[in-house]
């Protein structure tokens, strides 16, 4: 994979993201903050995500809807997204503060819409979460894009998986990348499951981990096994 004349593969040294994710709390200097040390700890690239609460949930009451988790609990699924949401018109003001610091940013979008809009800001790079990645309408309007694409496959199985490589090339994708992820946070070792990353090397594309987990050992123990990607949650008090 080429991004931006840096080139990707198990011979290279890893690609390093640190992923935002809501590490913002909805506060813009914090999020530019979190840039800047990005910047500063020598990451590749900063990720944002890009969503609104109806691109994700619908707002309802019903059992289903309702968080049951300790932290959250009898919150709906709706209201979470909505109050943790990143502002879409924070999307400029991020992408201009990250070239002033002289780091990638690109984000994970979770519909259509906001494919469009990333474009609008030149996008280098588009991540798929792990719960988009049979998204086909998704995943079509990404790879109509040309740009490179990294997908998580934290719930998917291999089929899944290869199935979704497949579409993506052909609506256009030609550089994909896919990382080993499990959908907990945070994820404890017993979860991480890191022989997986054996099975994504068998497809021939660039690999690597999200890392969920609280140390750095799941990721340096993925680099020893070729991963090229490591992608990494990044709150403050960690820089």
């Amino acid at each position: 994979m080429n991004l931006n004349n840096i080139n990707i593969s198990s011979k290279t040294k890893p690609f390093i993201i640190a992923e935002m994710s809501n590490n913002h709390l909805c506060d813009l200097s914090i999020a530019k903050k979190i840039i800047e040390k990005a910047a500063e700890c020598g990451a590749d690239a900063i990720k944002i995500q890009t969503y609104t609460a109806d691109s994700l949930t619908i707002e309802c009451d019903k059992p289903e809807f309702i968080i049951q988790d300790e932290l959250w609990k009898g919150q709906s699924y709706y209201q979470l997204y909505k109050d943790i949401a990143m502002p879409i018109e924070w999307t400029g003001m991020l992408f201009e503060h990250a070239k002033k610091h002289n780091i990638m940013i690109f984000s994970s979008p979770f519909d259509e819409t906001s494919v469009q809009l990333l474009e609008t800001f030149n996008c280098p790079l588009y991540k798929i979460a792990s719960f988009e990645i049979q998204d086909f309408a998704l995943l079509k309007a990404v790879a109509q894009t040309r740009k490179p694409v990294i997908m998580s496959t934290g719930i998917a199985t291999l089929d899944e998986i290869k199935q979704s490589i497949a579409f993506l090339k052909e609506h256009g994708s030609t550089d994909i990348a896919i990382l080993h992820c499990v959908s907990a946070y945070p994820s404890s070792f017993e979860q991480m499951n890191l022989l997986a990353i054996n099975e994504l090397a068998s497809l021939g594309i660039p690999y690597g981990l999200s890392d969920h987990s609280l140390t750095n050992i799941p990721a340096i123990t993925a680099v020893s096994m070729g991963a090229s990607i490591i992608e990494k949650h990044f709150p403050l008090h960690t820089a």
